[in-house]
C-alpha cells in the first residue's frame, strides 16, 4: 500500500471520466487448495480525507467504476438531509435499513412492512422486484411455509422505501422513482456530485440490480465522499446532520445493514460502529472511519465478493481499527476458511504474501 499524503484527488474533481489511463492493479488477495495458490485477485483502492488527500492507495484508483449497493450511504442523505426522515419519524432501523444490502430476515422484512404504510404506501409500490431471502434459514422457512416473496424480500427494500418516503415529503409521483429524470434520482445525483466533488452530468450510466441508476465515478472520488461523510465539518449544517445521523444508525442497528452472519455486521458489531462499512456487487466495498476522518473505497478487477472483504480487513487493520484481539475473533473473515461438501478444509482466502500494505 502506497503512502502518499502530498497526492490529492483534484486533478480529478472536474476530469472526464473515460480520460484516466488503465494501470494494472496489483495482485492483491490469494485462494489456495492444498499447499498450492489456486486463485489470484487484482485489487485497487484509494484510503482519502475530507480534502482529497490521499492517505494510502493501491493500483488503478483513478479508474471509474460503479459504487454498486456500497455508496448507499450516500444515496440516504437525501432521504435524512431533506428533513423527510424526520418528517416520517424514521428510527434508527429504518435508516441503516435505508443504506443496507439486506439478507431477507425476519426482521428486515418486517421493518419495510411496518415502515411503507406509514407514509401511505405498500410492498406493491416498490419497483425493486423480488427474490427469495440470501439467508439460508430464512429462505428455506418462506419456502416451507409455502408463501412468495414479496419486493419486501428484496435485498435494497429499505433502500427503495427510503426513495419513497423522499418523494412523498417532495411531493412528486411515487411511480417510476427509479427512473434518471426522476426527482428523487436527480436529488441523489446532486449529492453525489457534491460529496464526491465531480461533475457528473456526462458520466458513463448503467441500471442497477434493483433498477435505479448507476453512475459511473472515479473510485477515488468514492472515497472522497465516504470522507465527506466520516467528516462533514465543510458541508452545510444540515448536510452535517444528515451523515452524522446515517453512519450514527448503521453503527447502532449493524444487522439491519446486511444480517446476521454477513461480513458489514459483523465487522461493524466488533468494532462498536468505529468502521462503517458497506459492500456492493461486483467486488466494490466503501467505509467511513469517523475517529480518523478517513473514507475508502476499493474495487476488486473480477468482482470478487471474497477478495473485497479480505482486502477491507486488510485496509482496516492498516489503520488500527482492526486491532490483534477482533483480528483472533474475526478470522473467518479476514482469512476465510474454505471447506468441501462434507466440511474438510480445503484451502483458504487471504492478502497476498506480497501485498503491499
Amino acid at each position: 500500500m502506497t503512502d502518499s499524503p502530498k497526492s490529492t484527488l483534484s486533478s480529478l474533481s472536474g476530469a472526464k471520466t473515460d480520460a484516466v489511463k488503465e494501470i494494472d492493479s496489483p495482485i492483491s488477495v490469494e485462494v489456495t487448495r492444498g499447499s498450492m495458490v489456486e486463485s489470484r485477485h487484482r485489487v485497487s483502492l484509494a484510503v482519502v480525507d475530507a480534502d482529497g488527500h490521499v492517505v494510502h492507495s493501491l493500483g488503478a484508483f483513478e479508474r471509474v467504476v460503479y459504487g454498486r449497493s456500497a455508496i448507499k450511504p450516500l444515496q440516504a442523505i437525501p432521504l435524512v438531509e431533506s428533513g423527510a426522515a424526520e418528517a416520517f419519524n424514521l428510527s434508527a432501523a429504518e435508516i441503516a435499513i435505508a443504506c443496507a444490502s439486506h439478507d431477507g430476515e425476519a426482521r428486515h422484512v418486517e421493518t419495510v412492512e411496518a415502515w411503507l404504510p406509514r407514509i401511505g404506501c405498500t410492498v406493491s409500490d416498490l419497483e425493486c422486484g423480488a427474490h427469495l431471502p440470501y439467508h439460508q434459514d430464512s429462505m428455506i422457512a418462506l419456502l416451507r411455509s409455502g408463501a412468495e416473496p414479496t419486493a419486501a424480500y428484496n435485498n435494497c427494500s429499505g433502500k427503495h422505501s427510503g426513495f419513497l418516503t423522499l418523494a412523498k415529503h417532495l411531493g412528486v409521483e411515487t411511480s417510476g422513482y427509479i427512473k434518471y429524470e426522476h426527482p428523487v434520482q436527480q436529488r441523489i445525483l446532486g449529492v453525489l456530485e457534491s460529496m464526491c466533488g465531480l461533475d457528473l452530468s456526462d458520466a458513463p450510466r448503467g441500471i442497477d440490480g434493483c433498477g435505479i441508476p448507476v453512475i459511473g465515478i472515479p473510485l477515488g472520488n468514492i472515497a472522497l465522499g465516504m470522507a465527506r461523510m466520516a467528516d462533514s465539518s465543510s458541508q452545510p449544517e444540515a448536510r452535517q446532520v444528515a451523515c452524522k445521523k446515517i453512519l450514527d444508525a448503521m453503527g447502532a442497528e449493524p444487522f439491519m445493514v446486511a444480517g446476521s452472519t454477513r461480513f458489514c455486521t459483523r465487522i461493524m458489531e466488533a468494532t462498536g460502529g468505529r468502521a462503517l462499512v458497506k459492500t456492493g456487487a461486483e467486488g466494490v466495498y466503501c467505509g467511513a472511519i469517523p475517529e480518523l476522518k478517513l473514507g475508502f473505497a476499493l474495487k476488486v478487477d473480477d468482482g470478487a465478493t471474497r477478495a473485497a472483504e479480505v482486502a477491507t480487513s486488510q485496509i482496516l487493520r492498516k489503520l488500527g481499527i482492526i486491532s490483534d484481539t477482533h483480528a483472533t475473533s474475526l478470522a473467518d473473515l479476514i482469512e476465510p476458511p474454505l471447506f468441501n461438501r462434507a466440511g474438510t478444509k480445503t484451502g483458504q482466502v487471504r492478502a497476498a504474501k506480497d501485498m503491499p500494505f
